[in-house]
């Protein structure tokens, strides 16, 4: 352990190893925002405590299992020349769910459905938020890990940067559900990026690579301009509302 505390190369691998595993995180931060949105705010934050809780108990007993995780990485189905593992088949069914999950919660924001406010209704939908949270905790969590493994050969090294990226998501996850909920066309933009990660998931599964550079770029560029969007929103409701005081007659 105190090789490690002297190494550079230890130190390296972990902000190496950490930025990485909070780039990848971006993903379970945007899920988590867009379930809990449509159950109350007290329910909300502690779906999102058990969601972040639930991630590192998640990616610790996956580092912990590293002989059978990397052999979810062998084949179990081959068609020919192809082959597929399970982690192929976890990546791809998580894809599609996500895909399912963000298609439907796009319907339903277009539909303007409004759900249910009996307790029976808000239980149901909290424990369904919770299932639906473990299900894709344990996507992202694979996914997360197996690059862990790739990058970094001492298990001390690989939980403290699983520990260091998920207390940043709980830092995080906060303020953005907050914003997201303050502001729906943010919403609907992160159903869209949700769609987008739900294909690359499902691409990896077929060992066609989507490089993540590509998602991030495109995710930073559209917040950028939704950015500039609700600023300019803002703005012109400033003007509106000092113009409406400007033309209101003096009282005598």
């Amino acid at each position: 352990m105190m090789e490690l505390l002297t190494s550079p190369e230890a130190w390296a691998a972990l902000v190496t190893l950490t930025a990485l595993e909070i780039v990848l995180g971006i993903d379970n931060v945007i899920f988590l925002s867009v379930i809990v949105s449509r159950i109350p705010p007290a329910q909300a934050e502690h779906a999102r405590k058990i969601g972040l809780a639930l991630a590192l108990v998640f990616r610790i007993a996956l580092l912990s299992a590293l002989v059978w995780l990397i052999g979810l990485t062998k084949p179990v189905l081959e068609i020919g020349k192809f082959a597929l593992s399970w982690r192929d088949i976890i990546l791809i069914g998580g894809g599609f769910f996500l895909i399912a999950k963000a298609t439907h919660e796009i319907h339903g924001e277009v539909e303007a459905r409004e759900g249910e406010d009996g307790p029976r209704s808000k239980a149901s939908a909290f424990f369904w938020v919770i299932v639906q949270i473990v299900i894709i905790d344990l996507v992202f969590s694979l996914d997360s890990i197996i690059t862990a493994i790739g990058m970094a050969q001492d298990l001390e090294i690989m939980i403290a940067a699983v520990v260091i990226a998920v207390g940043v998501m709980y830092v995080s996850a906060g303020p953005v559900a907050a914003f997201v909920a303050e502001h729906p066309t943010t919403k609907m933009l992160a159903l869209a990026f949700l769609v987008l990660i739900g294909v690359a998931l499902v691409a990896d599964g077929f060992h066609y690579h989507i490089p993540r550079s590509f998602i991030y770029v495109a995710i930073t560029f559209s917040a950028a301009v939704e950015a500039f969007n609700i600023l300019a929103q803002r703005n012109r409701r400033k003007r509106t509302k000092s113009a409406q005081r400007t033309k209101r007659p003096a009282r005598r």
